[in-house]
């Protein structure tokens, strides 16, 4: 029998071939592929505007974000909210506050309601495009296992609920270090208020405060935890960053500090020369150091964005110059931010952008930097940031118009240098109230001149009052003016809230030790 030799085809060849090359060919489909940023946003509860090098402090030693600072790019409108849970939902949905948290003020403790489950946070948007994601510290968007983060996005939780100042005041959450206790409420005064079946907010008599590692309570918060607080959570961010060097991730560090009561760590108690709050501004500066240097160790640096802000405007304790006021208030010292964004590489260093920005802007930056998409069934109200944060030539601002909101009600408008700030957003006080209601008038002022709002030229400027009361009054059919308007979104809500732990000390069922 004869044997013919079969001469592969074309086509035969031309398969083995790709089959032999497969392999080369993934390797360096995946070595081109663009690698995913990481992304660290470090929060700081109730810094003041000048409480930091980079934007005057005179006071406090901050040689970390000094060099943050140096090595990257200030944001020097950066926007947060007049007080702590309204700041928090913008940054986690990126809408105005009021859009998606509907409430006169913050949260407390057993409070009914919380950030609805239906609102999509920035950690679920980019844990569905392949992030480990973290949140290490105050969280204040619901204390109630359906508000948490573990059910919000994040991967890993460690923290406290709400405000550090939320507890009972003979566990040290009433009164700084050094401070006497106050003496135990009785029973009877410890009970929650009849008003929270009605409004959803309990009031002012806090159960203990809990320290919950994912849906764990994990201890009682007291002075001696208080005091532990930043570096806890600076040691649990770094070895987050660690563990996950090899993936893109997202850390969301919210600190406590510094927040009454002022509690700076043992090792920086009495360091400075300026008191308790100046030593916690010191101690945050470290935990700032230890994360950038985490990353510049791990060579994580060139390819990590970290943004630097706080929730809200300093209280008197704190420095807001030159700005006017503190927290609480619509005041630009209320809700502007001490803001630095530093990623080596991408962000231009030792530069600064006056262009508005704010909370509100975080999720839809992050979320296309990420590749990720935003929720297109629902209205955002921030913008994309990053050519702004680059400094790419000619780069704007995504905002024509920022809206002042305290609470449910608008107090301001401001478009491009003029902000209008209406004459309700201080309602008058003391034996003159009529008079001065009476002669009530919005006020103008332009921030470029005069960032100190001492000088109301509204009467000198009558057709920048009309067009920014224009523009103020176009919201009536979106957030509404005050109250509830048609672009609100309803909170989240539960039936029968309970503390995480007891005023009897006992911890809620199913977040005892596992």
């Amino acid at each position: 029998m004869k044997r013919f030799l079969t001469v592969p085809t074309p086509l035969i060849l031309l398969s083995l071939l790709s089959l032999c090359l497969t392999p080369l060919a993934v390797v360096r489909a995946a070595e081109m592929a663009p690698v995913k940023p990481n992304f660290v946003v470090i929060n700081i509860d109730d810094m003041g505007y000048a409480d930091i090098g980079p934007f005057g402090s005179k006071i406090n030693r901050t040689p970390n974000l000094d060099r943050m600072a140096k090595e990257g790019r200030k944001l020097t409108s950066f926007y947060g909210a007049p007080v702590c849970s309204p700041s928090r939902s913008a940054l986690m949905t990126g809408c105005y506050p009021k859009r998606v948290l509907p409430i006169p003020n913050v949260l407390f403790p057993i409070s009914a309601v919380g950030l609805n489950p239906a609102e999509r946070t920035v950690a679920e948007l980019l844990k569905e495009a392949g992030y480990a994601t973290a949140c290490i510290g105050k969280w204040h968007l619901g204390d109630q296992p359906e508000f948490l983060p573990p059910r919000r996005g994040f991967d890993y939780y460690l923290g406290l609920p709400y405000s550090n100042d939320m507890g009972p005041g003979e566990d040290g959450s009433k009164s700084s270090l050094g401070e006497p206790l106050p003496k135990r409420a009785a029973d009877s005064e410890r009970s929650a208020p009849a008003s929270i079946a009605e409004t959803g907010l309990a009031g002012p008599n806090q159960p203990p405060l809990p320290l919950v590692e994912n849906e764990t309570v994990i201890a009682r918060v007291r002075q001696d935890e208080q005091q532990g607080l930043v570096e806890r959570y600076t040691t649990a961010a770094v070895k987050f960053i660690g563990a996950h060097k090899d993936t893109p991730f997202f850390l969301y560090l919210p600190h406590n500090a510094v927040h009454f009561p002022i509690y700076p760590g043992k090792k920086w108690a009495g360091q400075s020369p300026r008191g308790n709050y100046s030593d916690w501004v010191e101690e945050v500066d470290w935990s700032v150091g230890r994360v950038l240097d985490t990353l510049r160790e791990l060579h994580l640096d060139s390819r990590t964005l970290v943004l630097f802000t706080s929730d809200n405007g300093g209280t008197p304790r704190a420095v807001n110059a030159p700005l006017r006021g503190f927290k609480g208030s619509t005041w630009e010292g209320g809700m502007r931010e001490p803001t630095i964004a530093w990623w080596p590489g991408k962000i231009p260093a030792g530069t600064s952008s006056d262009a508005i920005s704010g909370m509100f802007d975080v999720l839809p930056t992050l979320v296309k930097l990420a590749g990720g998409k935003a929720p297109a069934d629902r209205k955002l109200d921030g913008g994309d940031l990053w050519p702004v944060l680059a400094g790419e030539e000619g780069a704007k601002s995504p905002h024509e118009v920022f809206y002042y909101y305290n609470g449910l009600k608008l107090q301001g408008v401001r478009s491009g240098p003029w902000k209008l700030r209406f004459a309700s957003a201080d309602p008058p006080a003391g034996k003159n109230a009529k008079k001065q209601n009476a002669v009530g008038q919005d006020q103008l002022y332009n921030l470029d001149s005069d960032i100190g709002e001492s000088t109301n030229v509204a009467e000198a400027n009558p057709s920048e009052v009309a067009r920014l009361r224009a523009l103020a009054d176009a919201m009536k059919d979106d957030l509404g003016l005050d109250g509830i308007g048609p672009g609100v979104r309803p909170l989240g809500r539960v039936a029968n809230p309970q503390p995480l732990i007891g005023a009897d000390g006992k911890i809620r069922e199913g977040f005892g030790p596992k």
